[in-house]
């Protein structure tokens, strides 16, 4: 998809550092049978450049690791990593807990401040630790392609003639060259299994015989295979919005279309059930037929030369990942229909696109990742067919998801072979997932607990939204904050289901929002936007 994320914003956010210090074997515990004789240089920490990160006083600098572990004392390459220290008696310290927010490409050197939104101070026992995977954001050296390739009023996504069609695959083609120019070797070593390697080095560095690890979205992979990778250096781990590791990367594709049409439809219904305040349709189908009149239009001229039609679906794509911005998307909606404001419809597409104008790094590790994790299809006529049979049944998101990834076609790092996910050594886990989750389908959380014989699955029942825990949902946040103090888990139950049920992030209510005159949010509210922000819900 175009992102399995909550990729981490990072406007204002990127955090620097000093550089790691001189090489210096530390003694460590005897290595696994996947880990590689290596260990990094001590870390130089220093202060953080982001201003959030040092009203917590933070500390940051980098990790030095090898950019091929099979040479491990050749090329280094450095990541940005962050830390904020355990806040509680040393007694009580629970370990390092390492987090990753998704993508892939989502930086995740602010995302030390996580700990801080586990209730009943449950996660003040830990030393949070937040890092850019290696090729992201701060991290050395840090992938760049083409950052105009997300310029405003692009071709049309939908390939309705030959000419459009030639367009977009001419694009790619050119992108995936552009990242072969600027990426040369390092696009051989962005694979799952290198950033998971690179988990075990932070490991190493800070001196501890196990992690702890929380993963959102695409996150959720990485900790699947570093558990498989190295089973006996997990302590505890949180995945929520499980990527379903029989489906890397083409078919989870595939399937996330089908999802994200069900979802839209969803919020048509949301949108219909308050005509009262947008008034774009009483019914669902009527609210439908409205988006796709507007998408049209917009084909035939673009709002304000920079809204067109693929930047018009992408505003709403947003609404089939999260509940949290309906009210956003459906007024910006209403403003263009009722008054043709496309101002508001700019600033949505700009804030909410992580990969909006004038940036490209997340997209163009995202496929440094997806594309040599495994080798995808090659032959661009079963592309097509694939993705006009699945456009016949869901032409909500099947064309946008489609160009995002076709540079992979031609993308030109060294292809691997997917880790066969075994979770059967470790310890327990606590998966979440809402029902409905289109970027990472349900039923990849209950094939990921049935690799994982110990794990327990909170589901979210009937929800949308993607990776939203920590949102304020208690049954979830609890059971998160339980199992962060004590590493008790609900009970397992038998079957192929989940083993708590919980309600979902709740719709908003805009019909209250609306009769305020000057709605303000409380302070746990104003905190959950910041932790949206960070982890890149908007």
């Amino acid at each position: 998809m175009k992102r399995f994320v909550a990729t981490t914003a990072t406007a204002g956010l990127i955090l620097g550092g000093a550089v790691a210090g001189p090489a210096q074997a530390a003694p460590g515990p005897r290595p696994a049978a996947a880990q590689v004789s290596y260990t990094p240089p001590p870390v130089a920490w220093g202060a953080c450049e982001s201003p959030g990160l040092q009203r917590r006083g933070a500390e940051c600098g980098f990790v030095q690791v090898p950019l091929d572990y099979a040479h491990p004392h050749g090329t280094t390459i450095k990541l940005a990593v962050s830390r904020i220290r355990h806040k509680t008696p040393d007694a009580q310290y629970q370990g390092v807990m390492l987090v990753n927010p998704g993508g892939p490409g989502g930086s995740g050197l602010t995302l030390s401040v996580l700990g801080e939104y586990v209730p009943n101070g449950a996660g003040e026992a830990y030393d949070w630790i937040g890092f850019d995977p290696r090729g992201v954001g701060s991290s050395q050296p840090s992938l760049s392609c083409d950052g105009d390739y997300f310029a405003h009023n692009r071709p049309f996504y939908v390939p309705a003639t030959p000419n459009l069609e030639k367009t977009w695959l001419a694009r790619s083609k050119g992108y995936a060259k552009a990242c072969a120019a600027a990426g040369g070797d390092l696009l051989d070593h962005l694979k799952t299994t290198d950033s998971a390697r690179d988990m075990d080095s932070i490991r190493k560095v800070l001196g501890r015989d196990q992690i702890n690890y929380y993963g959102f979205s695409y996150g959720t992979y990485l900790g699947q295979v570093y558990a498989t990778l190295f089973p006996q250096r997990v302590r505890r781990m949180v995945l929520d919005g499980n990527v379903d590791p029989r489906k890397v990367w083409y078919q989870a594709n595939l399937d996330q279309d089908v999802a994200f049409d069900r979802n839209i439809k969803l919020y048509f219904d949301w949108v219909a059930k308050h005509d009262d305040v947008y008034h774009l349709g009483r019914t669902g189908r009527a609210v439908e037929r409205l988006f796709y009149a507007q998408q049209l239009k917009l084909l035939k001229k673009p709002a304000g030369g920079v809204i067109g039609p693929d930047e018009w679906s992408d505003i709403f794509l947003q609404a089939g990942y999260y509940v949290f911005g309906w009210a956003d998307v459906a007024k910006a909606f209403a403003g263009w229909v009722h008054d043709g404001d496309w101002q508001t419809l700019q600033a949505l597409y700009d804030s909410s696109n992580p990969q909006g104008p004038g940036t490209d790094n997340g997209f163009a590790v995202y496929l440094g990742v997806q594309c040599t994790d495994v080798q995808w299809p090659t032959n661009w006529n079963r592309w097509r067919a694939d993705n006009w049979r699945t456009f016949a049944k869901a032409p909500f998101e099947t064309w946008g998801n489609a160009w995002f990834n076709a540079p992979c076609i031609w993308w030109d790092g060294q292809v691997g072979k997917p880790v066969k996910i075994d979770g059967r050594k470790v310890g327990g886990v606590l998966l979440i997932s809402e029902t409905l989750d289109a970027a990472t389908p349900y039923s990849g959380s209950l094939e990921v607990r049935s690799r994982f014989p110990k794990a327990v699955l909170v589901e979210g029942v009937g929800g949308t939204t993607h990776a939203g825990s920590l949102n304020g949902v208690a049954c979830v946040d609890d059971t998160i904050a339980a199992y962060l103090a004590t590493g008790a888990l609900p009970q397992r139950v038998g079957g192929r289901r989940s083993d708590v049920q919980c309600d979902p992030v709740p719709q908003p209510d805009p019909a209250a929002s609306a009769r305020s005159a000057a709605p303000s949010l409380a302070p746990a509210d104003t905190e959950r936007s910041e932790l949206r922000r960070l982890i890149g819900v908007r």
